[in-house]
């Protein structure tokens, strides 16, 4: 392998399709092209529901495997946050981690990281140095930290770059949640920066695709909307009663779930307020009545731990509301599938991963009518939308599915059918299309859809 030396000219791109052989356990493989996949602040690997990590890593990860079962080698980067971890993980056939070592391991919150940048941007220049010219086809990233990143590397490289927000910086200053701080201007900048250095943005809905032009001006012609999707095979309808067996959930009870992280953004006090409504006025659900929040403090939640414990002891509640750490996948299914129903109050979000897993796991999903929900939820169909976030129409919302079980068993039926309209494989062979039209229009067409 040749490394380049510093400030040598910039190879030519790939003109074709080039094999590598990728040794798996099944032996070498063709893999036709390669992708530099950056997820800067938070790690694929990294437990969903606490910290910084949430869909945005079920996403990388689980785009990446589809990506790999495609043909294509995915190399994910992410900042390394312990002096245990290896250098190089492989996260599944075709998909490497590579923890990349740029600043403290801990103590660094998501508004330090800029300052890191620039440490973590040369870390990747110089693993990719190691390699034969021209090692990656295209640069995809995610979230606007590692989408300055990338800039760099499409230039430096020669490559398409391929960005997916996954949250903006202007849409969550439009409907902050109660208590929490707007986004800096930094961000807005930066995202700026990346509207108009991307080769392809990638919208997860047609609102997402919308925001983009209206509030950053983004070319049309450079917006593709791609789903996201979902495990089915992971995420599927396994008993409600057996699910509550396993969870020592009582068989009779109304279940309301929240799975997510902890933080004003995500609304879980919502929840809190409405049940505390909906037990005002329907004191006799009491007895019967459970509340799992599944998930840790993020973000501005972190400032206050304690502060959803502490709202349920002050909404006189606290005897119905459960407090459950973050669980892997197998678990959480069992809760999904154990809920009456599963709520997502959130202010904003750019899709609902947890709201399409929760339907394919054949439970009814009310969420708030923001952003891509009104996508991963079929309204009356799947489960209910809420506009607005008034603890009232909340508790009216659930009220409905707690006392009339035909209307929460038919949204059942249609959540399964809903879920399967998103699937990974579709989402994968979506990107590979947007890194297709890309390379074409650099003028490389490394990669073929």
């Amino acid at each position: 392998m040749t490394r380049r030396r510093p400030g040598a000219p910039l190879p030519s791109a790939p003109t074709g399709v080039r094999p590598i052989l990728h040794a798996g356990p099944r032996g070498p493989r063709p893999v036709h092209g390669r992708v530099a996949m950056i997820s800067l602040h938070t790690s694929p690997l990294d437990q969903p529901g606490t910290g910084d990590a949430g869909g945005m890593n079920v996403y990388v990860l689980e785009l990446s495997k589809r990506l790999a079962a495609t043909g294509l080698a995915v190399e994910i980067f992410t900042r390394s946050t312990s002096s245990a971890l290896p250098p190089i993980v492989e996260a599944h056939p075709g998909v490497l981690v590579r923890h990349v070592d740029a600043g403290p391991y801990s103590g660094l919150t998501k508004s330090e990281l800029p300052g890191q940048q620039c440490v973590f941007a040369r870390e990747v220049l110089r693993q990719e140095a190691q390699h034969s010219q021209g090692w990656y086809d295209a640069v995809h990233t995610h979230y606007w930290l590692s989408g300055q990143v990338g800039a760099l590397m499409r230039d430096r490289w020669g490559v398409p770059l391929v960005h997916s927000m996954h949250t903006m910086a202007k849409v969550k200053n439009l409907a902050l949640a109660e208590g929490d701080e707007p986004e800096p201007r930094t961000r807005v900048v930066g995202e700026q920066q990346l509207v108009d250095a991307a080769d392809m943005l990638i919208a997860n809905t047609e609102r997402e695709a919308e925001q983009l032009q209206t509030l950053y001006a983004a070319d049309p012609a450079r917006v593709a909307v791609v789903h996201p999707g979902v495990d089915l095979d992971v995420f599927r309808p396994v008993g409600r009663q057996e699910a509550r067996a396993a969870l020592g959930l009582p068989a009779d009870a109304h279940v309301l779930l929240f799975a997510g992280r902890i933080q004003p953004l995500k609304g879980p006090d919502v929840l809190l307020r409405a049940v505390a409504h909906l037990l005002d006025r329907r004191p006799e659900l009491r007895p019967t009545m459970v509340v799992p929040v599944v998930g840790g403090p993020s973000g501005s939640g972190l400032e206050r731990p304690e502060g959803l414990v502490e709202l349920a002891a002050e909404l006189g509640i606290a005897d119905v509301v459960r407090f459950v750490p973050p669980v892997a996948q197998r678990e959480l299914v069992q809760w999904y599938a154990a809920a009456t129903a599963v709520c997502v109050p959130s202010y904003n979000e750019s899709f609902g991963l947890v709201a399409v897993e929760a339907q394919a796991c054949g439970t009814p999903v009310v969420a708030a009518a923001v952003g891509g929900l009104p996508t991963a939820v079929a309204d009356g169909l799947s489960g209910l939308l809420v506009d607005g976030h008034a603890p009232e129409a909340w508790a009216v919302a659930l009220e409905d599915l707690c006392t009339r079980p035909h209307l929460r068993d038919r949204l059942a039926v249609g959540a399964v059918a809903h879920a399967r309209e998103f699937s990974w494989e579709r989402a994968a062979r979506a990107t590979r299309a947007v890194y297709a039209h890309a390379s074409h229009a650099l003028g490389t067409a490394a990669l073929s859809s």
